[in-house]
């Protein structure tokens, strides 16, 4: 049998069910802290967050180890992430979403998340913050 690229497997993205297992709980931990330490210094986007962000930091440090495979601890505390209500009270346009995706994905570089999984996170976030937009610019 001859080496035909054809019949090799083609590389796919790990299923985001995965990643809690590769990268560990740490990991999500120091992702919403570094995001949130980005937040701290965002002047656009820091009056939409409490003054106190250990809660938020808490919240989304839970609901992305739920969300990529780990423990439910987030939905046992909070209940269903419903984000589209969670979010509702905030006005999200397209300069709320770019700036919030822009500090996610710099966050998963602070935190050092390594590729593939970076790329799995960063279209989720893309995604998820799309999705959350609730008013036409």
């Amino acid at each position: 049998m001859t080496n035909n690229p054809q019949n090799s497997p083609q590389a796919k993205d790990p299923d985001p069910r995965e990643l809690f297992a590769r990268l560990g709980e740490e990991s999500f931990w120091r992702i919403a802290r570094a995001f949130y330490a980005r937040i701290d210094r965002d002047q656009f986007l820091r009056p939409m967050f409490p003054v106190d962000l250990e809660e938020p930091i808490r919240n989304q440090a839970e609901f992305l180890i739920q969300y990529f495979g780990g423990p439910e601890t987030y939905s046992i505390r909070k209940g269903h992430p419903r984000l589209r209500m969670r979010h509702h009270p905030f006005s999200i346009g397209v300069a709320e979403r770019n700036a919030w995706v822009e500090a996610m994905n710099n966050a998963l570089e602070d935190a050092q998340i390594p590729e593939p999984d970076r790329s799995v996170m960063t279209r989720y976030f893309a995604n998820t913050a799309t999705f959350l937009m609730n008013r036409d610019e």
